[in-house]
């Protein structure tokens, strides 16, 4: 386990929300009158967590890039999850199990953009390459908006190891990419399903590739060639949510 800052007003409250007994001690800024800020701390006190005061200054320091709104959180961030937990969280869901699989998602903003559609969409686990992926930053948890700490992350020694175990398990995967003729609203995306995404520049690598049972792309009628990851996540987990809506 590692220590952490969690900066900003919808981490924080994830944080105490969700995993309080892993929060230290909460700052808040020296006459910050936020009433949502002042109304984590009342939060965090009845918690029995420290609450201390600090200037703007060292906030600044302790967020770095990130807005911290007033407020900031010490963490201690629990290990990632990994490839032996997925058949117990799959068990879990039964025929409602929807895995987001990411390929190589480098970039902080857009993990924790991934990691908000997917607490949104009630995702069973997100599936990360442990030596390809950005990890639980925090700006991560920023972006994120708390969704962090709402959905399970499984650090994956071996990406295609990891899905093959989603196969095992009855889990249909699906592999997104802009050169192919399927379009994703023609797959049946009911029942236990995995969706993969690949990196921002790449894509999905081969072998990831190779191990999907279905590759389809999301029509795009204009001028761009592909979107942002993390935009292509949140139309393909609700389109996976839409057809699960309807009656078979």
């Amino acid at each position: 386990m590692s220590e952490s800052w969690i900066v900003g007003i919808n981490p924080v409250e994830g944080a105490l929300s969700n995993d309080a007994s892993r929060v230290r001690e909460v700052l808040v800024e020296q006459g910050q009158r936020n009433a949502r800020v002042q109304e984590l701390a009342t939060r965090a006190k009845a918690l029995n967590i420290p609450v201390h005061h600090r200037p703007r200054e060292q906030l600044d320091r302790l967020a770095g890039e990130a807005r911290h709104q007033g407020v900031a959180a010490r963490y201690e961030a629990p290990p990632m999850g990994g490839e032996n937990d997925l058949p117990g969280l799959l068990e879990k869901a039964g025929q409602e199990a929807l895995v987001l699989v990411l390929d190589g998602v480098t970039d902080p903003h857009n993990l924790g953009a991934c990691l908000r559609s997917a607490a949104a969409a009630r995702v069973t686990a997100v599936v990360v390459p442990k030596d390809r992926a950005v990890g639980l930053t925090p700006v991560v948890r920023r972006a994120s908006a708390g969704g962090a700490d709402r959905v399970p992350l499984i650090a994956a020694t071996n990406l295609a190891r990891a899905l093959r175990t989603l196969k095992d398990a009855g889990v249909w995967i699906t592999g997104l990419a802009g050169d192919t003729d399927t379009s994703v609203y023609g797959i049946d995306l009911r029942g236990p399903v995995a969706l993969v995404l690949g990196s921002e520049g790449e894509g999905m690598r081969r072998l990831t590739r190779e191990t999907c049972d279905f590759v389809a792309k999301i029509p795009m009628p204009g001028a761009m060639e592909s979107l942002n990851v993390s935009v292509a996540t949140g139309i393909v987990l609700f389109e996976a949510l839409r057809q699960r809506s309807e009656k078979r």
